[in-house]
């Protein structure tokens, strides 16, 4: 039998998503801000959350614009996301610094980001004041997938996706394919 400890509030939900979100202020000017704070808040209609700390620089931007994308960046990528999220879009214009290539998004005005496999062109419908976060919850109003980590059936195969995660202060790797829902009641 396990012995519990104990521990006081904190953030122990692990493991989260490792994302680049873009926005793109009224001026035509994008930014790049690396998050974990994501995830799926409904699935009809389908939408996302994205939680950005008041201070960072997408969140004004995020507050004015109405739409934002996420990109889903792989493993090869993990320096360059880690160096996005190190310097503000205040500074340095993080495209040329990182060296990210800026795609045209169909809807949603920020550019996708052409290195990543996975975007995910979003709505905000609602902002929500948190405390140390402000969630922005977009409605997913477009998914593009680079067409090489597509499976048989044209979904996406992770495995070639190659996401990878955070888990307090550490990004890690998703390892292997465990089950699939509903396995329980097939067996």
């Amino acid at each position: 039998m396990s012995v519990k400890a104990k521990l006081p509030p904190f953030e122990a939900l692990c493991p989260l998503p490792v994302v680049l979100l873009t926005c793109q202020d009224e001026e035509g000017k994008s930014n790049i801000i690396t998050l974990a704070w994501v995830g799926i808040c409904s699935s009809d209609p389908p939408q996302l959350s994205a939680s950005v700390a008041p201070s960072r620089h997408s969140h004004d931007i995020l507050e004015k614009a109405g739409y934002f994308v996420i990109n889903v960046p792989s493993i090869p990528l993990l320096e360059k996301v880690d160096q996005a999220g190190c310097v503000s879009g205040r500074d340095v214009d993080k495209w040329q610094e990182i060296g990210f290539t800026p795609v045209p998004s169909d809807l949603a005005g920020a550019p996708l980001i052409e290195e990543c496999p996975i975007n995910i062109e979003c709505k905000t419908r609602q902002y929500i004041s948190l405390g140390g976060h402000d969630m922005f919850i977009g409605k997913i109003l477009s998914v593009h997938a680079n067409k090489d980590i597509l499976d048989a059936e044209g979904g996406v195969d992770f495995a070639k996706a190659q996401p990878f995660c955070f888990n307090h202060g550490e990004y890690w790797s998703l390892g292997e394919k465990i089950g699939s829902i509903g396995m329980s009641k097939k067996a």
